[in-house]
């Protein structure tokens, strides 16, 4: 039998993640833009200290781990209706929401933490148009692994 508590687990994860890059793309990039360049490029630095926190880690680091714990399970149940969508999402999370927050917008945010809001100019301009365009994908895919890894549970 399929167990459902790691699915379960990395919906709830992946929909807390994922909701929260939402939440960027769809209006708190907007809203630092909106300010001077120095407030808002100093305001994302900030949010990029705060965000280390405990539940933010364990969430952040725990859905891929059941992501991981549910591609195994998937591939050695396979024939098990909902094994594909269940193995579709989680290499999706795991390729979304993961791997690009950890090759594109982490090291986005090092430059950004290493750059002094006097130089905010071409440094914040940049940060934003790249940022926001990978903040997109990763929302999107992390968006379509939580609907795959559900359909996976009643299918």
């Amino acid at each position: 039998m399929f167990d459902s508590l790691p699915q379960i687990f990395a919906i709830v994860g992946a929909g807390l993640v994922t909701g929260l890059l939402f939440a960027f793309s769809n209006f708190v990039m907007r809203a630092l833009a909106d300010l001077p360049m120095e407030q808002g490029m100093r305001a994302m630095q900030l949010i990029n200290e705060r965000i280390i926190n405990p539940v933010f880690v364990i969430l952040f680091l725990g859905t891929p781990l059941a992501c991981v714990l549910l591609v195994w399970q998937s591939i050695r149940e396979i024939e098990q209706g909902g094994a594909m969508l269940t193995l579709a999402g989680a290499v999706l999370y795991l390729l979304g929401p993961f791997a690009i927050t950890m090759t594109k917008n982490v090291p986005l945010n090092n430059q950004l933490a290493a750059t002094d809001t006097s130089n905010a100019d071409p440094v914040w301009i940049d940060y934003q148009r790249s940022w926001q365009f990978w903040n997109h994908v990763r929302t999107v895919a992390g968006t379509l692994a939580i609907l795959f890894v559900s359909l996976g549970l009643v299918v």
